[in-house]
């Protein structure tokens, strides 16, 4: 079982950037593949990216292909998630999540996702 302990968030204007880290807790960390979720406020969760257990395949939601970057510590039990050129529609809560597989299949699915952190505010002003 893993715990995780987002953070990072904040407001930030257009245009700017935003790292937001993922920190677990717990053992196995480096066999489980990771996600970031969205959700802005009457909205659904949104996939947002996601990298496998070794950091070595990262996928993207065409919303945030270019801008933002995915990378992993298995040595720090951490995940990062870096967000440039941030737009007002990135404005959510940003929730990481981990599968505990190697497998990249079904990545963008929340349901895959057993654990779940408790969210980090991003706010991105006009």
């Amino acid at each position: 079982q893993v715990q995780l302990v987002e953070s990072g968030g904040g407001l930030v204007q257009a245009g700017g950037s935003l790292r937001l880290s993922c920190a677990a807790s717990g053992r196995g960390f480096s066999s489980y593949g990771m996600g970031w979720f969205r959700q802005a406020p009457e909205k659904e969760r949104e996939f947002v990216g996601a990298i496998n257990w070794s950091g070595g395949s990262t996928y993207y939601a065409n919303s945030v292909k270019g801008r933002f970057t995915l990378s992993r510590d298995n040595a720090k039990n951490t995940v990062y998630l870096q967000m440039n050129s941030l737009k007002p529609e990135d404005t959510a809560v940003y929730f990481c999540a981990a599968r505990q597989t190697y497998r990249d299949r079904n990545y963008s699915v929340k349901d895959e996702y057993a654990y779940w952190g408790q969210g980090t505010q991003v706010t991105v002003s006009s």
